[in-house]
């Protein structure tokens, strides 16, 4: 069990520095939003035009991605959507096997499918080097494969979720996801 334990450390690790590159990749994303603004009222007072499809294009791309690549760091933080009528009220115990059952038997099937289901637009998208159908956008492919990278990473934080709820049921470990650390107990 402890190297599992060790594996769901390092797919944390991994998560949390993905996340990190997410609230990069946000304050990145509102820079180019701020400019593509301003750019638009300055250039309507000055008669030409300061912004372009491509500066819109990859302001929706940094929100794709950041939504996409910040699923599993959020899951990871346990600070993801939670309808929380009951659970907050139950011993850790319960909450550990709700935890864990939903997360075999929810979660990391949809991932799956969702991998299963995005590999082929992916592809394809690749396979003919999609751009935008706008004047001057971007190329779709890179930001298409994100799909499966991001289920591919949520998919790993389940897993790594459900390392860590079932050494809490066996006792191997008392401490929450969050504050779990290899070596600890």
């Amino acid at each position: 069990m402890q190297k599992l334990l060790t594996i769901a450390s390092w797919i944390d690790r991994l998560n949390e520095r993905v996340g990190r590159l997410a609230c990069w990749l946000t304050l990145l994303m509102i820079l180019i939003g701020s400019y593509n603004a301003i750019a638009r009222y300055v250039g309507r007072y000055w008669g030409i035009s300061l912004t372009s499809n491509a500066f819109l294009e990859m302001q929706w791309y940094l929100f794709s991605a950041v939504f996409l690549l910040g699923a599993a760091y959020t899951l990871r933080h346990n600070a993801h959507v939670r309808v929380d009528v009951l659970f907050g009220r139950l011993s850790p115990r319960i909450q550990a096997w709700i935890e864990l059952v939903g997360t075999m038997a929810f979660l990391v099937p949809f991932c799956i499918v969702m991998l299963w289901v995005s590999w082929a637009p992916v592809r394809n998208s690749w396979s003919i080097l999609e751009m935008s159908p706008d004047p001057g956008g971007l190329p779709r492919y890179p930001i298409k494969s994100l799909i499966p990278i991001a289920f591919f990473l949520l998919l790993l934080q389940g897993i790594s979720d459900g390392i860590k709820q079932w050494a809490l049921l066996k006792g191997l470990i008392r401490k929450s996801m969050d504050e779990y650390h290899p070596g600890e107990t």
